[in-house]
């Protein structure tokens, strides 16, 4: 997939390599990446920690979020702040659907796939569309 890497200027003489932009859409990752580090800044605050050690973040496999994208602009994003040398473990949670008919759930890939027990469309979502972060260690 063609993509353009953008650089950002830091000091006089410092470039350093934001993120990557792919051609057939704009990259959304960086900005959630820094309201990860904001969210978990925070909350080290409130508890008076000097330090993140840990996020642990959850992503749902049809919440639009390109993971490897977002490990990468959590690089930059935790630059200079409070979660800086962070360990950050992205996982990403499987889609599910729910048929109505059959009381039951299976793994799916995207929004239009039929149940595979009765072959009908229209399934619920239960489970594929999150985007939060589960855990933070602070010191």
């Amino acid at each position: 997939m063609p993509y353009e890497l953008i650089y950002i200027i830091i000091g006089m003489d410092e470039i350093c390599p934001i993120f990557i932009v792919l051609k057939t859409g704009e990259m959304h990752e960086l900005s959630i990446a820094m309201s990860i580090v904001d969210l978990a800044s925070d909350y080290a605050a409130r508890d008076n920690a000097k330090h993140v050690s840990e996020i642990e973040i959850e992503v749902g496999s049809l919440s639009g979020v390109v993971i490897d994208a977002l490990d990468f602009a959590m690089e930059s994003a935790v630059k200079n702040t409070i979660c800086e040398g962070a360990k950050w473990k992205i996982i990403e949670i499987k889609a599910r659907g729910a048929c109505p008919d059959k009381n039951t759930s299976y793994e799916i890939s995207d929004l239009y796939s039929a149940c595979p027990y009765c072959g009908k469309f229209g399934h619920e979502l239960v489970q594929g569309k999150e985007l939060r972060v589960k855990s933070l260690l602070v010191d």
